[in-house]
């Protein structure tokens, strides 16, 4: 039974330091979010694996392009060393993205992340998945109709 419960224990920790790292990007603070990951992490960005360096990169493209953007849970599970998160996203268009000038339209998109914790709390594995379509049609990036 005690099993049980450090493993719940486990998976609580986990969800709290999931959610502390969506707070750090809700305060524009990356290395609020970096200090959680194992030296060792790997990254898949849509199944792709992604270094450290390009996530990070990748991470701070976003904020230039979308410099308020905010990260809203709407769920999370956990389950074993595993952490599912599903986000909405709203932003303005403060930034160059994707060629087109800043133009301080309000967009939305959707994500899903899982990350994978070692006992000691740090992020092993991360994996990340991306709904940018509704943001596209809004910034006149992708046809209106597409679904």
């Amino acid at each position: 039974m005690s099993a049980t419960l450090t493993e719940k224990s486990a998976q609580e920790r986990n969800k709290e330091l999931a959610l502390s790292m969506v707070a750090s990007w809700n305060r524009w603070d990356l290395q609020g979010i970096t200090k959680h990951w194992a030296p060792d992490i790997q990254h898949f960005s849509e199944d792709r694996p992604v270094s450290s360096k390009a996530m990070v990169r990748a991470m701070e493209g976003g904020l230039a392009a979308f410099p308020d953007l905010h990260l809203d849970v709407k769920s999370i599970v956990a389950e074993a060393d595993r952490v599912c998160l599903r986000i909405t996203v709203t932003a303005s268009h403060g930034g160059e993205f994707l060629g087109k000038a800043p133009s301080g339209t309000k967009v939305t998109w959707y994500m899903l992340e899982e990350l994978r914790f070692n006992d000691a709390g740090q992020v092993i594995e991360h994996h990340d998945v991306f709904n940018y379509l509704p943001m596209l049609k809004k910034l006149g990036l992708a046809p209106a109709d597409v679904l």
